[in-house]
């Protein structure tokens, strides 16, 4: 964990007069392409999947105030930021293109029918 900043702010919600004199707020920083524990696929694999979260400096910044205390509010976002890392690697399988059944079919043409019949008995009658 030392390739991760950590830096503690006021937080706002709940709290009371406690919150306007505790920082209980925290924000994880971490940098991917600085990262000395991974090898070069490894962060390009992250950064390509972390993208959208990243800043202009490609750094990952995640901010936890659910709780009242600081320490919690560390663990979680900690958990986060584990949490993120795994989906960055998981394999999604590809999806495989299936065709409707028969019976699937046949229900939706069946209601088109009826709807169809619906719309037209609603018509004024021609002369």
């Amino acid at each position: 964990m030392e390739e991760v900043r950590f830096k503690a702010s006021l937080s706002g919600g709940k709290g009371g007069q406690h919150v306007n004199k505790s920082s209980t707020k925290v924000e994880l920083y971490w940098t991917p392409a600085k990262s000395t524990m991974l090898d070069e696929e490894a962060k390009q694999k992250i950064i390509h999947h972390l993208s959208k979260e990243l800043s202009n400096k490609g750094e990952l910044r995640l901010v936890c105030q659910e709780d009242r205390s600081q320490l919690k509010n560390k663990e979680k976002a900690i958990g986060k930021f584990y949490k993120l890392l795994i989906s960055c690697f998981k394999i999604i399988k590809p999806r495989k293109a299936t065709k409707p059944s028969k019976t699937s079919v046949t229900k939706r043409l069946e209601s088109k029918t009826k709807r169809k019949a619906v719309k037209k008995d609603r018509k004024k009658p021609e002369e």
